[in-house]
């Protein structure tokens, strides 16, 4: 059995765990390989699983009633990916995850998430430290959203993504901070000056 060194370091920013726990938690992971354009979940579908993005890129986007494909936000190697909302109240889900580039996801099921929390000494730790931290990630952006000017959005873009620039389609980063294309380019020249 083979211990995903990069998942178990993630984790590690959490709790401690013994060589024992890091097997396990291990085993409880299944690799799933996708290629560009493919969705981990799609609008609609129950979330049953939670992934570690081992490589590559991935976007939440949803489609607004007016048919418009909005860019919510992006997730790259080394970062865990769900729609927590969906994958804990098994509701279907209200946003896509799609990957922009061929990428590879360690994915756990629900069930297997609940037998960490029940069966690593810090695993209820670990899930209350999870949540604690999606919960800010979502209140900051929530709070961008409606409080930052577009300029501020994609400031805060390249702060958050430093190097994901020339990876993500400028279609999608315009999206993101919520303009169009052609005003997406005049914020990146002003701030160029």
């Amino acid at each position: 059995m083979s211990i995903h060194t990069n998942l178990i370091n993630a984790i590690g920013h959490f709790i401690r765990m013994d060589e024992a726990e890091q097997s396990f938690v291990s085993s409880l992971f299944v690799s799933r390989e996708y290629q560009k354009n493919d969705y981990f979940l799609r609008e609609g579908q129950v979330c049953r699983e939670a992934g570690f993005i081992e490589k590559g890129l991935i976007r939440y986007h949803s489609i607004k009633d007016s048919g418009e494909d909005v860019t919510l936000d992006f997730g790259k190697e080394n970062e865990f990916t769900c729609n927590y909302e969906s994958f804990l109240d098994h509701s279907p889900s209200q946003r896509s995850i799609q990957c922009i580039e061929p990428t590879e996801i360690l994915a756990i099921s629900y069930e297997n998430l609940q037998l960490i929390y029940s069966k690593v000494k810090e695993g209820e730790k670990f899930g209350r430290l999870i949540c604690e931290y999606l919960y800010l990630q979502a209140i900051k952006k929530v709070s961008s959203f409606y409080g930052d000017q577009p300029e501020q959005r994609y400031l805060h873009f390249i702060n958050s993504y430093p190097d994901l620039q020339q990876r993500i389609p400028q279609y999608y980063i315009s999206s993101f901070v919520g303009v169009k294309p052609p005003s997406l380019s005049r914020i990146r020249k002003r701030l160029s000056m």
